[in-house]
């Protein structure tokens, strides 16, 4: 049977750390969903606008050999609707949100997997706006 790995993130200013970890959730499984936080979302969740539009950001990530299939994340609250709505077997989640997803570990298994060292979008759009 094969196994659908489910993964979130806002990807903008996509760089090798985004990459590693969609490459990593895929490995989790024969099937992967990405879900990508709506514009909206990033500025509740970030305070701030995302750099790429979602569109912009959906078709980026959308182009990845290891991504099935592309959504857009409307809310944090709606995890569990789109892991079954998916039927995802396996959450992937970079390992900065450790046990913030374990609830839903009774409807798939659940992964935390370590972020790459030294690269984080916001310290990109820092050293980008201050060399600008």
């Amino acid at each position: 049977m094969p196994r659908t790995v489910i993964t979130f993130g806002t990807f903008d200013v996509f760089h090798v750390g985004h990459l590693r970890v969609i490459e990593r959730a895929a490995a989790q499984g024969d099937r992967l969903v990405v879900g990508v936080s709506s514009d909206a979302l990033n500025l509740s969740k970030k305070g701030r606008e995302p750099v790429f539009s979602q569109s912009e950001r959906i078709e980026i990530v959308s182009a990845l050999k290891p991504v099935d299939e592309v959504f857009v994340e409307e809310s944090l609250e709606l995890k569990r609707h789109y892991i079954e709505q998916y039927a995802a077997d396996v959450l992937v989640m970079g390992d900065d949100w450790a046990g913030r997803f374990d609830e839903f570990g009774d409807v798939c298994e659940v992964v935390y997997l370590p972020r790459t060292p030294a690269i984080s979008t916001t310290a990109l759009i820092e050293k980008i706006s201050a060399t600008g």
